[in-house]
């Protein structure tokens, strides 16, 4: 619940503070700055450095991948169908095929769940959504940018000076060191900033009148990542694979979560159709709690 109030009261902190003229124009890009930056690379390294590997989560680790893969393919397909704009197509893609598997999927991991199951989501999170956006998701947004061309080396500096990419590995080769209570003290303090600082940036640039022009589009995004996507994990988990157990069911209950904010600020920060992205969260991350009790009973009943 405390997540909840959370999420709605950053959305509307947002819009009131473009309504009050407070903030410059230029604010959602030092927001998201801060954000891709500072609190993201927190937030990997004091996640990743606990970890506990088990090669059983392999399988949670690895739906991010094939959710991304998936959704690249169909929004490809549709933006030929459709005719759509190139920042457009990326926004899709990244905001479409990404999964919100942190903010709202551990807290929904807990409520559903129980808190056993957590380490599922932290894995499903760190290696596979932030890992996918910090690599497959970056060169996506500078091929899609607008007036950006592929350059191999240049994509391959981004990636690796990806603030989130290069704190995941510090994290991975940090592991068998313990950090200081003052320094996870501080990452966790840190880390935590995200949540708040995204959502106030993409309330601040959520247009609710622009729903009606973007109708169709929004429709097809959301209903791939709220439906059609998670089907997808679930076919080919339980159908293809014939897998069953809690870790296969709260994998596949973590690709039914709304869009990724981390994607959203990515996406943004590359100027990828910012009012499609911030639709697809601000309505996204709401819908979710509609469709999460739903999929919870599909998966109750596989099992």
């Amino acid at each position: 619940m405390n997540n909840y109030v959370l999420l709605v009261a950053c959305f509307l902190l947002g819009m009131l503070l473009r309504r009050s003229g407070r903030l410059p124009d230029n604010a959602p890009s030092a927001l998201n700055g801060f954000v891709v930056n500072v609190s993201l690379p927190a937030l990997t390294l004091v996640t990743v450095h606990n970890l506990t590997p088990d090669s059983r989560l392999i399988y949670a680790a690895l739906m991010a991948w094939i959710l991304f893969g998936v959704g690249v393919a169909f929004f490809w397909a549709l933006a030929r169908a459709m005719k759509l704009k190139r920042a457009t197509t990326g926004a899709l893609m990244l905001t479409g095929s990404l999964a919100n598997t942190s903010f709202i999927g551990l807290p929904m991991i807990e409520s559903w769940y129980g808190p056993e199951l957590m380490g599922v989501g932290i894995v499903a999170d760190q290696f596979g959504s932030y890992f996918v956006l910090s690599t497959l998701g970056v060169v996506l947004a500078r091929v899609y940018s607008t007036g950006a061309r592929f350059n191999p080396k240049a994509v391959a500096r981004k990636i690796l000076t990806f603030a989130p990419f290069v704190s995941m590995l510090v994290a991975l080769a940090l592991i068998p060191v313990a950090y200081p209570d003052w320094l996870e003290t501080l990452l966790n303090r840190l880390g935590a900033t995200l949540v708040p600082l995204a959502l106030v940036s993409v309330g601040y640039q959520l247009r609710l009148s622009a729903i009606s022009s973007r109708a169709k589009v929004l429709c097809l995004g959301l209903g791939f990542k709220l439906l059609l996507g998670p089907l997808v994990i679930l076919l080919v988990y339980a159908g293809l694979l014939g897998l069953r157990g809690p870790i296969i069911q709260v994998t596949i209950f973590e690709a039914a979560m709304g869009p990724m904010i981390g994607a959203a600020i990515v996406a943004m920060d590359h100027d990828l159709d910012p009012s499609l992205v911030t639709l697809m969260v601000g309505l996204g991350i709401p819908l979710s709690f509609l469709t999460l009790p739903c999929w919870w009973w599909v998966l109750e009943h596989l099992a």
